[in-house]
């Protein structure tokens, strides 16, 4: 399908294609009515509601053109659309809309119904649903479309209620109870679905609570509408209480003779969509063996007696369980064993059951052979345990659950049960220790979840020690989860502990896997990699592989995404408890050291690859101790870092902790350029912090400076000029005192560009005037590179230029003789500013677009804003004010991402002069005042400054005095900086007299 309006906009498969709001509009009103002609009128209505513009029939042909043009970008037909004097259409084949898709999926079930073929019905039914992916045309708020839209709304909730009707005659009640559960929530005022409801907890036993749909209904009828029930739903809810709709929907069944499930515990949380999903497959695929696994204390067990209980009518004949001990304190029990028990289950008589093993597994087939039976084999150890017990008929069901992956079995199903999500994890809690009390204390609640890892096992016992102790509070609780002795220590209630549930799956894995499973904990990221798990563990790559495999099928580790691993919370706190024995000191201590020194060589081997080349002077030497291990290509290593740049803080943290200073202050400077392009500001302040404390207390000057220098760059970022400018003013005194030439002339470029951007010119010019002077030839050139990066830079903010262009034709040709990448990115983007601002706009045109895909492919997300944001500029003067307002804010999200304060002020004020050209006085001014108390306490003065001017724009119509007060402002702070935007407020002055 190429378009779809059954939820939101879609075009050629995407969601975002056509991202204009008009465009938007216009595009739905024609799908809306596809095959016909849509008035012209009519379009201005939908898009301009009751005040359209004077160009608005012009501005509607500029949207059509647009549209044409995107759908043949998309790869789509500009005739799509038609156009005629009366106004325009959509041309689409019956497959191209998935409204049309569903209107004949609809009529094809309602076809199967008359003919009474009711499986197929419910096919087409599905089908059709399936197609909804939301609301009709969600996220467009014109009042024409949302009009159109609520009829197909509307149409979805009659097909679902005629489904619905369908699977009720099916006998499929229970899994439709969900579903039916929360259409009702969200369409209460809807009798036929609330009855369909009721009918469905009818069939399957829950009189009760079928009564109590009624009784809310007829409430909120009362309340919403003032009318009683319809007289179906009435007569409906008296037959209910006349008991004649247990089996509504069912065929009626034998008692079975032989019921051996265990209760099905009434606090079943969270795992209904796994229920209901499990059922479906078994009924309608035939499946005829299910394997469910997960970790301990997951709920397998529960949610196999849940889906056996669920499922119980289709096995009259026995129903029977068996724990296995796979994983407890007895040994498990043999097939043959438990073979012996199950035929007991089932009647047979001491005197027939054989002597010999395998006979006696044969007779268990044989007894089942004839037989409509559910067998739950729980807590399984192994495949082979459970092998010898699957049984040969077609009319059995099997479960099996276990702590293990059992993929030695050559039948079955398997699925893994995750943990809870938070809110099941809270509702749990208050099932077990009282609803209002963690209803009354929210927070604590949800820290006690947290704390629990969301783990059933977990919460019930947290739950069970809060409902034993009633003066705690569920805050004090959370308080002892968080204490130092850690949550195991609390996870206990009897003889029933989640530490004991995690000793018994650990001591099933092999010996090699133990040693390996407590190293894992000690790193402090969310993932990691197979590489970092072989530097622990001090092993060949492949041999961990295997180890990490053993210990996933173990469920004692989880493999988030291939290659990737991850270990529960609670387990993590278990692998760190492993190593407190002092057996474990030594060799703790040594996987601290290797995990430490793999990952300084890996953030180092992507440091010297991504830096230029005159900042890679200063990246510490290494010798990698497994380069087996670094195989992390360069153009990789900023999506390496996104992905491990958390752990790689909290391994700053831990190697100070720990006490491996050299490690700490290195792996925060080989971190830098990837935190600083990234926009980890926050991490990179804080990395570089600990840097220089460790530093500090080594005595190590030069490491001294260079934390310093590097804090100096997030400062800058983030507009805190005078922090950035006193830490380069140390760190240019340590480097002198050191005699570090080339360090000493990169702090002096960086102060210049600091002491700029604060206002100070004089100094800025001092900084870079003396750092010129140090320029020694050819062997500075790329010092020099550097240098003249920041000075054109300088002068594009100063206005000189003519200066900035030659500066920049000097760096472009210094870069490239040097083949330093990154600055002849740098270089062209200057050169294309200043050519820009000079009035050169063909070749600024063009040097802007190289420039810009050069700054994306280095993953330069400040440089790329900066672009956006210049040739928005120009598309503003040329008059393209809608194009212009999309650079602009894809410049802001750029910006943001790279964590530059100033560069989001400039996006903003730069989005707010294009939206008041284009009529938008309201939101234009709410974004300069945004900009104006951003840069207040940023005290960027040249944004504050623009805000102020952008601001006098916004009023000057309504309120000329105000406009003028903003003026006079914006031209005082425009004078101290000596910005060349002074010039514009003065004609802005002089108009308003």
């Amino acid at each position: 399908m190429r378009f779809g309006i059954l939820g939101p906009l879609r075009v050629g498969g995407g969601e975002s294609t056509v991202t204009a709001g008009r465009d938007r509009i216009v595009l739905a009103m024609l799908l809306l009515r596809t095959g016909r002609l849509v008035p012209v009128e009519d379009l201005i209505d939908a898009v301009w509601e009751e005040q359209p513009p004077a160009t608005a029939r012009a501005q509607l042909q500029t949207c059509v053109s647009r549209l044409r043009r995107r759908l043949t970008e998309l790869g789509l037909s500009a005739g799509t659309i038609v156009t005629d004097p009366a106004g325009y259409g959509v041309r689409t084949a019956p497959p191209d809309l998935d409204a049309e898709v569903f209107a004949q999926a609809v009529e094809a079930a309602r076809a199967a119904v008359a003919a009474s073929r009711l499986v197929d019905a419910r096919s087409e039914y599905r089908a059709a649903l399936a197609l909804w992916r939301g609301p009709a045309l969600a996220g467009i708020a014109s009042r024409s479309v949302r009009r159109r839209a609520q009829i197909l709304d509307e149409q979805r909730l009659t097909a679902l209620e005629e489904c619905v009707d369908v699977e009720l005659r099916l006998g499929q009640a229970v899994e439709l109870l969900e579903e039916l559960t929360e259409s009702v929530d969200q369409h209460p005022l809807r009798e036929r679905l609330r009855g369909q409801l009721m009918l469905a907890l009818s069939s399957v036993g829950r009189q009760a609570d079928a009564l109590a749909v009624y009784r809310e209904g007829r409430r909120i009828y009362a309340d919403e509408l003032g009318i009683e029930p319809g007289v179906e739903l009435q007569s409906l809810h008296q037959r209910v209480l006349a008991g004649d709709l247990a089996l509504a929907g069912r065929e009626a069944r034998p008692i079975a003779p032989v019921r051996s499930l265990p209760r099905a515990i009434g606090d079943f949380i969270g795992r209904q969509q796994t229920l209901t999903r499990l059922v479906k497959e078994i009924e309608e695929d035939g499946t005829r063996i299910q394997m469910i696994d997960g970790m301990a204390g997951s709920g397998k067990t529960t949610l196999a007696v849940h889906v056996a209980t669920a499922l119980a009518d289709r096995y009259p004949d026995a129903q029977l369980f068996i724990d296995l001990h796979g994983h407890s304190e007895r040994r498990p029990l043999t097939p043959t064993t438990a073979a012996a028990a199950l035929l007991r289950q089932l009647g047979t008589a001491a005197e027939r059951m054989p002597e010999n093993l395998d006979d006696r597994l044969a007779l268990w087939r044989t007894e089942l052979a004839g037989l409509r039976a559910l067998v739950v084999l729980d807590n399984a150890a192994t495949a082979d345990q459970v092998a010898p017990l699957l049984p040969n008929g077609s009319h059995c069901l099997v479960l099996i659950t276990s702590r293990r992956r059992l993929v030695g079995l050559d039948e079955g199903r398997p699925s893994s049960l995750p943990v809870l999500d938070a809110d099941e994890a809270i509702e749990l809690l208050g099932r077990v220790a009282g609803v209002e009390r963690i209803a009354a204390e929210p927070e604590a609640a949800a820290e006690v979840a947290r704390r629990c890892g969301h783990l059933p096992l977990a919460i019930r016992l947290a739950g069970a020690r809060l409902a034993h102790r009633p003066r705690w509070r569920v805050a004090d609780l959370a308080e002892r989860l968080g204490a130092e002795a850690g949550p195991l220590a609390e996870l206990a209630a009897g003889q029933r502990s989640v530490g004991q549930a995690f000793a018994l799956s650990y001591a099933q894995v092999t010996p090699p896997a133990q040693r390996l499973f407590p190293m894992l904990g000690l790193y402090p990221g969310g993932r990691l990699d197979s590489r970092v798990a072989a530097a622990l563990a001090e092993l060949p790559l492949a041999d961990t592989q295997d180890l990490l495999d053993e210990l996933v099928d173990a469920h004692l580790v989880e493999e988030v995404q291939p290659g990737r691993y991850r270990l529960h919370d609670l387990l993590r706190e278990y692998a760190r408890l492993l190593l407190v024995g002092p057996e474990w000191q030594t060799e703790r201590r040594a996987a601290l050291e290797r995990l430490l020194d793999h990952h300084l060589s890996v953030t180092l081997a992507i440091a010297r690859t991504i830096e230029a080349a005159g900042s890679r002077r200063n990246i510490p030497a290494d010798t990698p101790l497994r380069p087996d291990l670094l195989a992390i290509p360069g153009a990789e290593g900023q999506a390496w870092f996104e992905a491990n740049h958390a752990g790689l803080t909290a391994l700053i943290r831990m190697a100070e902790e720990e006490n491996f200073p050299v490690q700490c202050w290195q792996m925060a400077r080989a971190c830098w350029r990837l935190n600083f392009d990234g926009g980890h500001l926050d991490e990179l302040i804080e990395t570089h912090t600990i840097g220089l404390r460790v530093a500090e207390r080594l005595g190590d000057e030069a490491a001294i400076a260079m934390m310093l220098n590097y804090l100096s760059s997030a400062y800058f970022r983030l507009a805190r000029f005078p922090e950035a400018i006193r830490a380069m003013e140390v760190a240019l005194t340590l480097r002198r005192r050191l005699g570090l030439r080339g360090d000493v002339l990169s702090t002096l470029w960086n102060l210049g560009v600091s002491y700029s951007a604060n206002g100070d010119l004089r100094q800025g010019k001092a900084k870079f005037d003396e750092a010129l002077g140090m320029i020694r030839g050819p062997a500075d050139a790329h010092e020099l590179t550097n240098l003249l990066n920041n000075v054109s830079y300088a002068l594009i903010g100063w206005g000189r230029y003519d200066e900035a262009l030659r500066t920049a034709r000097l760096h472009l040709l210094l870069a490239r003789q040097t083949k330093d990448l990154r600055q002849t990115n740098n270089a062209l983007g200057h050169l294309a500013i200043a050519r820009h601002r000079m009035g050169d706009l063909g070749p600024a045109r063009r040097l802007l677009r190289v420039a810009l895909n050069l700054k994306r492919r280095g993953g330069n997300r400040f440089g790329e804003g900066e672009l956006l944001n210049e040739i928005g500029v120009m598309e503003f003067a040329a008059g393209e004010l809608e194009r212009a307002a999309a650079l602009h804010r894809e410049a802001l999200v750029a910006m943001v991402d790279a964590g530059d304060r100033i560069g989001q002020c400039a996006s903003r004020n730069l989005l707010a002069r294009a939206i008041l050209e284009q009529g938008d006085i309201a939101s234009a001014l709410d974004l300069h005042r945004r900009v104006f108390a951003d840069a207040s306490r940023l005290a960027a003065r040249y944004e504050k400054a623009r805000a102020l001017a952008g601001i006098a724009r916004c009023v000057r119509t309504t309120d000329p005095a105000a406009a003028r007060v903003h003026l006079n402002q914006a031209l005082f702070l425009f004078r101290q900086i000596e910005s060349p935007d002074q010039h514009e407020v003065e004609r802005l002055l002089a108009e308003l007299g």
